[in-house]
């Protein structure tokens, strides 16, 4: 089996939200056997590549 590229995380995305949905986030992650930071990571992955956007890549903002 193929490992994985590990990539380095270098970099800290701060939010602030409602502590009761940031509570059921991170206790619905451990009853799925998760953490909630891999499960963020995983949606930005996937909004980037559903939008086309490669990481990494200069994005140019297109709204105007």
């Amino acid at each position: 089996m193929a490992k994985r590229a590990k990539h380095k995380k270098d970099a800290q995305l701060i939010i602030r939200i409602n502590k009761a949905e940031r509570d059921a986030f991170v206790e619905l992650c451990e009853e799925v056997d998760t953490s909630a930071a891999r499960e963020v990571r995983r949606f930005i992955r996937d909004f980037l590549k559903a939008h086309g956007v490669e990481p990494g890549a200069a994005h140019e903002n297109k709204k105007g």
